[in-house]
């Protein structure tokens, strides 16, 4: 457990990421179903802080606009607030511009806004070092095979932290050192903001970088711990559309394996997109090409043909989706059948035991519990009894051009293939509709309605006339 409670977290997400070639902020790309910066929050909040800091410089109002929009979806429920960093200047002024936020606690952890990999597990052993420690500051640090672009991590003889040198300044030993600084960092608060205004210009863009501070506190004779992590991929910042895909890449995997630790059986995890908040029940099968979004849950003992792609869905335990359904904000009970190439659009909910065929689309439906829409058919705005069969072709007509409107059919109705209903129209319960009829009134229950018109064969001279 953490052990201090008056601290905070400080997101730094005001820079540019022009490497990224996007109009889209970086902390704002998405990765495996949200953006880089929902994934730092998240792990933010599960440290439990006081509060979360986002600063905020490039493109400020849209990112503000974004997180405080969706800090509901993303799960987020920890105090968020902005501080807006007027000047792109290096990490040094990021946090100058952030003390009217983190003055109000004992200590910040200092965190970059596009590191999506990062874990709360490995920050909470960050945090209990720097307050067992008692220093003025602890640096996170991983080893990586190549550290070029990087600063190192000097330490002296004893292992103790000595100095960071960046890239640029390098020898032929200090580029040796695989040791390096991840970027972030935990503070206390009144060290940091009372060394801040010590930070001088350096480099020819005359930034004011974070790391001159260690130096300053080492002079002063002050504490500075470095807690080293055993993973190099949590430190990975993701600056351009190459290093988003591996990051979302490794997210992934990690995502798969969990999933298949709890029970799930992935055939091919290397072909198998499944985002971060979605959760699989065990025994449940996953085919390739399958992607799996947003918050959807599927229970256990499901099976998931190849090439599905499902939306922010519940599939309840069960089911089996065949190949190449798209389902999107849809509920579906238990048992249910669905597919192959079958389309569930949004608001479509299908009790137990409901069998869905090839090349059927559901809109906004309502089916009931045991009954069949097999093949070639399209429901919108309806709502369908239990125990109904809709034979092949039939289709609910429900939009006159300006309004839609909605078709009610029964339990136990039995729908003929290639039927029309122009909605409004009621179905009685158990009532049979002939094949080939279109449905402009209601009919009544258990009554056999059969709408078309009367079959006439002609001769050849007949017709010549």
């Amino acid at each position: 457990m953490v052990a201090r409670k008056n601290f905070c977290v400080l997101i730094l997400a005001g820079g540019k990421g022009t490497r990224m070639k996007s109009d889209l902020p970086k902390p704002l790309q998405q990765i495996c179903g949200k953006p880089v910066l929902a994934h730092i929050l998240k792990a933010s909040q599960n440290l439990s802080p006081s509060a979360i800091g986002v600063l905020i410089g490039h493109r400020a109002e849209l990112l503000k606009e974004t997180v405080q929009n969706n800090l509901q979806k993303w799960g987020i429920k920890t105090p968020v607030d902005f501080a807006l960093q007027k000047e792109l200047t290096g990490s040094g002024t990021a946090a100058k511009y952030s003390i009217p936020f983190i003055k109000k606690f004992s200590d910040v952890l200092i965190l970059v806004g596009d590191a999506p990999l990062i874990k709360s597990s490995v920050l909470k052993k960050l945090l209990q070092k720097h307050f067992s420690s008692k220093a003025a500051c602890t640096v996170f640090t991983v080893d990586i095979e190549n550290p070029k672009g990087y600063g190192r991590i000097i330490r002296n003889s004893d292992g103790v932290f000595e100095k960071i040198v960046e890239d640029s300044q390098t020898d032929a030993q200090s580029a040796a050192v695989k040791e390096i600084n991840s970027g972030m960092y935990v503070f206390d608060v009144q060290t940091l903001i009372g060394t801040l205004p010590e930070l001088k210009p350096q480099g020819p863009k005359k930034e004011y970088t974070l790391t001159d501070i260690f130096g300053l506190l080492k002079q002063r004779g002050r504490r500075v711990e470095v807690f080293k992590g055993d993973d190099c991929r949590e430190a990975m910042g993701v600056n351009s559309k190459r290093q988003l895909a591996e990051a979302a890449e490794i997210m992934r995997r990690d995502i798969n394996n969990n999933l298949m630790d709890a029970g799930v059986n992935i055939i091919d995890p290397n072909s198998t997109y499944i985002d971060a908040e979605v959760k699989v029940g065990a025994d449940s099968v996953i085919y390739p090409n399958v992607f799996i979004s947003s918050r959807t849950i599927i229970g256990a003992n499901c099976v998931v043909g190849p090439g599905c792609w499902i939306e922010n869905s519940e599939i309840s335990q069960g089911t089996i989706l065949k190949a190449g359904c798209y389902i999107i904000d849809s509920k579906t009970g238990k048992n249910c059948q669905i597919g192959p190439y079958a389309h569930l659009r949004p608001a479509t909910i299908l009790r137990d035991g409901v069998k869905i065929g090839n090349f059927v689309e559901l809109k906004k439906s309502f089916i009931g519990a045991g009954s069949k829409v097999p093949h070639l058919s399209y429901v919108g705005d309806s709502e369908i009894g239990a125990k109904v069969n809709i034979g092949a072709g039939s289709i609910t007509c429900n939009y006159d051009g300006i309004n839609k409107y909605k078709t009610k059919i029964n339990d136990g109705v039995f729908v003929g293939s290639n039927t029309n209903f122009i909605a409004p129209v009621t179905v009685g319960k158990n009532a049979k509709i002939g094949a080939g009829s279109t449905i402009t009134q209601d009919i009544p229950p258990s009554a056999l309605a059969i709408a078309r018109a009367r079959q006439v064969n002609k001769s050849k001279k007949e017709t010549k006339k």
